[in-house]
C-alpha cells in the first residue's frame, strides 16, 4: 500500500475536510475489516481447541464469549476516548496491543492463557470503531455517507469472511497459525497507519470520568440519537433472532440439513456488505432519515414474508428459495439502516462522534443479545414460526418508530 501522506503533512488543519483520497478510504476499510475479524477467528476453531486443551465444551465456549464481552466493554469504555485523544495515536496503540494479544493467543499453552488473550483481543478489536468515526471526521460532509459506507463494507466483509478463512487455514496449518497470520495482518495495518494517518487533534478536553458521563447527556440531548439507536436495536434483535436459530431450524424436519447449509445462507451477508456504499451515497443525496426508513421497511417486509411462509403449504425447495431471498432482503435492510443511522448520528455533534458511535453500537449489541436470548425461547416453545413472528414484530415496531417525526 502506498504512502498517502508524508510526516510533515500529517497535521490536520481546522478547515473543511477535502475529499478523502481513495487510497486512505481503502486503508480505513481494510483496517476496520482486519481488526473486527479478530473477534470471530476463534469460532471455527472450538473443536480443535477442545482436543488441544482436553477441556469440556462448556469451558471452551468461554473463548468466543470472552472475546465478545471484551468487544462490548471496549465499545463502552474505550471507544469514547476517540473524542478525548488524537485518534491516530489511539489507532496505533490499539493495533499494536491487538497484535500482541493475537500472538499471546497463538503461544498460549493453557486454556486460562487463551481465555485471557481472548478478552484482550475483544477489547483491542474496538479499533474498528475508532476507524469509522475517524473516516467520518476526515471526509467532507458532501461525501461522508459514501465514505462511511465504504469503510463499513470492509468491516462487514471482515465479519463475513473471517470464519471461512479461519476454518480453512486451521485445517491446513493448525489453529495457532490463524492467530499468527492475524497478528501479521495487524502489523501491516500498524505500519501503514504510522505512515499514512494524519494527526487528528482531540475534540474534547473532558476528563475520562466526565467523558463517560457525557454519554448520558448526549442521549438526553438528541432525540435523533435516541430514535436511531432504538430503531437499530430493534432491527438487531430480529437479525440476531434469525441467525442464532437458523442452523437448528435447518437441522430439523423437514429440511434435515447440516451446519454447512447455515454457512451458505451466511454468504447472504455479502449482499448487505455490498449495499453499504450504495446506502451511504444515497444518504448523502436524499438524507439519512429517508434511507434509514427504507432500510427498516426492507427488514419488516422480508421478515413478514418469511413469517407468512410458515402458514403456506409448499415444497421444501420453495421454502428454501423464499428463505434465501428473505435472508438477502432483510440483511440488506439491516445494513442500509445501520449506515444511514451512523451517518445521521455523526452529523449531530462533530466533537462527540466517537461517543455518539459508542452509544449507537452499545444499543446494537444490546439488541443482538436480547434477540438471541428471546429467539431461543421462542424456538423452544413455538418453533420457527414463533421466531419469525418475533422478528417480524420487532421490525414493524422499528419501522413505526423510524416513521415518527
Amino acid at each position: 500500500m502506498t504512502v498517502i501522506q508524508t510526516t510533515h503533512q500529517r497535521e490536520l488543519v481546522n478547515e473543511a475536510p477535502r475529499a478523502l483520497p481513495t487510497s486512505l478510504t481503502a486503508f480505513f476499510a481494510a483496517g476496520a475489516g482486519f481488526s473486527v475479524a479478530t473477534i470471530y477467528y476463534s469460532q471455527p476453531l472450538l473443536g480443535m481447541l477442545t482436543e488441544e486443551f482436553q477441556a469440556p465444551a462448556q469451558q471452551i465456549g468461554w473463548i468466543p464469549s470472552l472475546t465478545q464481552l471484551g468487544y462490548a466493554l471496549g465499545i463502552l469504555f474505550l471507544a469514547p476516548l476517540g473524542d478525548r485523544y488524537n485518534r491516530r495515536s489511539i489507532i496505533l496503540v490499539k493495533a499494536g496491543l491487538l497484535m500482541l494479544a493475537l500472538l499471546g493467543a497463538a503461544l498460549a499453552n493453557s486454556l486460562g492463557g487463551l481465555l485471557a488473550a481472548s478478552l484482550c483481543i475483544g477489547l483491542m478489536a474496538t479499533m474498528a470503531q475508532d476507524i469509522v468515526p475517524t473516516a467520518a471526521t476526515l471526509a467532507p460532509e458532501s461525501s461522508r455517507g459514501k465514505v462511511v459506507g465504504t469503510v463499513m463494507t470492509g468491516l462487514l466483509l471482515g465479519i463475513l469472511l473471517s470464519r471461512v478463512m479461519s476454518g480453512v487455514i486451521a485445517d491446513w496449518f493448525g489453529w495457532r497459525s490463524m492467530f499468527v497470520l492475524a497478528a501479521i495482518s495487524l502489523l501491516g495495518i500498524f505500519v501503514v497507519a504510522w505512515r499514512a494517518l494524519p494527526n487528528i487533534p482531540a475534540a474534547s478536553s473532558l476528563p475520562y470520568v466526565q467523558l463517560l458521563g457525557s454519554l448520558f447527556r448526549l442521549w438526553q440531548q438528541y432525540g435523533a440519537l435516541r430514535q436511531a439507536s432504538l430503531v437499530q436495536c430493534l432491527l438487531s434483535m430480529g437479525f440476531s433472532a434469525f441467525w442464532s436459530t437458523l442452523a437448528v431450524m435447518l437441522h430439523s424436519a423437514p429440511f434435515h440439513m447440516g451446519s454447512s447449509a447455515a454457512g451458505l445462507f451466511g454468504l447472504a451477508g455479502a449482499a448487505g456488505a455490498l449495499m453499504a456504499p450504495i446506502a451511504g451515497r444515497q444518504a448523502d443525496r436524499s438524507g439519512p432519515v429517508r434511507v434509514a426508513l427504507m432500510g427498516a421497511a426492507l427488514v419488516a417486509v422480508f421478515f413478514l414474508i418469511m413469517m407468512g411462509m410458515n402458514w403456506v403449504e409448499a415444497s421444501v425447495t420453495t421454502h428454501l428459495i423464499v428463505l434465501a431471498i428473505g435472508t438477502v432482503g432483510f440483511d440488506m435492510g439491516v445494513q442500509v439502516s445501520l449506515i444511514a443511522n451512523q451517518t445521521l448520528v455523526y452529523s449531530l455533534e462533530p466533537a462527540a462522534r466517537s461517543r455518539l458511535n459508542a452509544i449507537l453500537l452499545v444499543m446494537v449489541f444490546i439488541g443482538m443479545t436480547l434477540g438471541s436470548l428471546i429467539a431461543n425461547q421462542m424456538l423452544a416453545y413455538f418453533g420457527w414460526s414463533g421466531v419469525m413472528g418475533f422478528a417480524a414484530a420487532v421490525a414493524v415496531i422499528a419501522l413505526m418508530l423510524r416513521m415518527k417525526k
